[in-house]
C-alpha cells in the first residue's frame, strides 16, 4: 500500500531499506521516544524491520521524502492493533523534526484508516515527550484524561504514556497550512 501526501511518499519497507532505516532510526533520542523499538539499535534490528510481511489491515509506512536524487528515509509511520482497537504510532529522524512531517504524514495515514473503513483510532505519548503529544492535537486527537505505564524497550522500563483518541467521523484536523 502507497500513500501520497503534499511532501512525502508513504510506502511499505523494502529489504534494501535496511541501511538508510538504521541511519534514520539508531538514535537514542529518537528510540527513547518509542514503545517497541530497542536501544541500542542494531543493523539486525532494521533488516528484521523490513523484512517484516505487511498486514494491509494494519499498514506501516516508511516516510520518504521524494528529492532530486531519489527519495530519502525520514520516519516511519502505521497502524498497530492494541487489546482495546487499533493505534496510530510514529516516528521521525532527528534532521526533520520541527518540519510539520509528522503531522503531514499523520493526516495520511488517518485517511487511510478512514479507507479501512475504522470508525476509531488510540494513540499516545511519554510524557516526557510532549512535542508527539502536540502532533496527535494537531491531528484532531482528544487526550482521554488517562495516563497508563507502557514499556518502552528502547529505556527498558513502564514509563508514564498519555493516552489519545480519534473519532474518525467526527474529528476536527487543522488545516495543512496551520501545521
Amino acid at each position: 500500500m502507497f500513500h501520497v501526501t503534499e511532501r512525502l511518499l508513504l510506502r511499505p519497507a523494502w529489504p534494501e531499506d535496511a541501511d538508510a532505516l538504521l541511519r534514520g532510526i539508531a538514535d537514542e533520542t529518537v528510540v527513547r521516544n518509542l514503545a517497541r523499538a530497542p536501544w541500542p539499535y542494531l543493523p539486525e534490528h532494521a533488516r528484521e524491520f523490513v523484512a517484516r510481511g505487511q498486514d494491509q489491515r494494519v499498514p506501516n509506512f516508511l516516510m520518504t521524502l521524494p528529492g532530486d536524487h531519489g527519495s530519502r528515509i525520514i520516519g516511519s509511520i502505521g497502524l498497530g492493533e492494541t487489546e482495546t482497537g487499533v493505534e496510530i504510532g510514529y516516528w521521525i529522524a532527528r534532521p526533520y523534526w520541527g518540519q510539520g512531517f509528522a503531522t503531514e504524514a499523520g493526516r495520511g495515514v488517518i485517511e487511510v484508516a478512514r479507507l479501512l473503513g475504522y470508525a476509531r483510532l488510540e494513540a499516545g505519548h511519554f510524557l516526557d515527550n510532549p512535542a508527539s503529544g502536540r502532533v496527535l492535537r494537531k491531528l484532531g486527537f482528544r487526550p482521554t484524561g488517562k495516563v497508563a505505564k507502557r514499556h518502552s524497550c528502547g529505556r527498558g522500563e513502564a514509563v508514564d504514556c498519555a493516552l489519545y483518541r480519534l473519532d474518525l467521523g467526527n474529528e476536527t484536523l487543522v488545516p495543512p497550512m496551520a501545521a
